[in-house]
């Protein structure tokens, strides 16, 4: 171990560059399979390995999901588990919602010790609406077929079951959302993803690649948005994280039509709780 961190010190840039796309690659694998990036795990990477705390760390994470998430968007598209009418009122909400976040983030959360305990709390709340929410049926994993389109109300058919979600209620939601994830800085996946599955009961097989586009589009919003600002993204470490992310995104979703929902919630339940209760813990700890 000691020969290891001397070698470590001698030559970290060796060293970052097999660690972040590694780290990446194995939390989007799993994290894409519920339709979300995983940049909300790569934070605290970049806070507590590489000492990235200001926005500039959000705005990379940014980058990094426009970057990673094109390679899953493919797979699910190939696959015919895309839903437009769920897409569309995403990335409406989500526009305006990363541009109001990115400026409460820039402007009142500069603070590293607010900002974790912000991040853990978040965190911790979708935790705990993934891991309580068991479902109540095993929907065989098929292509989507919408059946009826309207501005309030949306039917379609996914594994010889119906689904319906208000097309109005997604874009307000979204809004609010995108809001807290732009000052976050995810794409709004982590977010949106848990309010799909557990509050509109949406199957989470045939919602993943939708939170994912809507998060692509924001991204790119919201990497734009804090330039503009002033913090522009750290491109050496997206593109590290966004080479893991990327293979990652497309092992995820490969894997995901052979995956439980009952897995998948349960996994990203407990990746997420990790960084949330040592957020919390630290910024109360840090107080003393």
């Amino acid at each position: 171990m000691a020969a290891f961190l001397a070698a470590y010190k001698r030559n970290k840039v060796d060293f970052r560059l097999f660690i972040l796309p590694l780290i990446a690659f194995i939390i989007a694998s799993l994290t894409s399979q519920a339709g979300v990036s995983g940049a909300f795990l790569l934070l605290p990477v970049q806070i507590s390995l590489l000492g990235i705390t200001s926005p500039v760390a959000s705005a990379t994470n940014l980058l990094y999901n426009i970057i990673a998430i094109p390679s899953a968007i493919y797979w699910f598209r190939k696959e015919k588990r895309f839903i437009l009418p769920l897409v569309l009122p995403i990335v409406c909400g989500a526009i305006p919602g990363v541009f109001i976040g990115t400026f409460l983030h820039t402007t009142f959360l500069l603070n590293p010790r607010a900002f974790k305990l912000f991040v853990g709390i978040v965190l911790c709340l979708l935790g705990l609406r993934l891991f309580f929410n068991k479902g109540k049926r095993k929907i065989p994993v098929t292509n989507v077929r919408i059946k009826k389109i309207s501005l309030f109300k949306v039917h379609f058919c996914f594994g010889k079951e119906f689904f319906s979600f208000s097309p109005v209620s997604i874009f307000f939601v979204v809004l609010v959302t995108s809001t807290i994830s732009g000052a976050y800085g995810i794409g709004g996946g982590a977010l949106l993803s848990p309010l799909l599955i557990c509050v509109f009961g949406l199957p989470v097989h045939a919602i993943a690649s939708a939170t994912l586009t809507g998060t692509f589009v924001t991204s790119i919003c919201g990497v734009l948005s804090y330039a503009h600002f002033g913090y522009p993204p750290s491109l050496k470490v997206a593109i590290l994280f966004g080479i893991g992310g990327m293979l990652g995104m497309y092992t995820g979703a490969r894997l995901q039509r052979h995956t439980p929902e009952r897995a998948i919630k349960i996994i990203l339940g407990f990746l997420i709780f990790i960084p949330a209760i040592r957020y919390i813990l630290s910024y109360f700890i840090n107080l003393n």
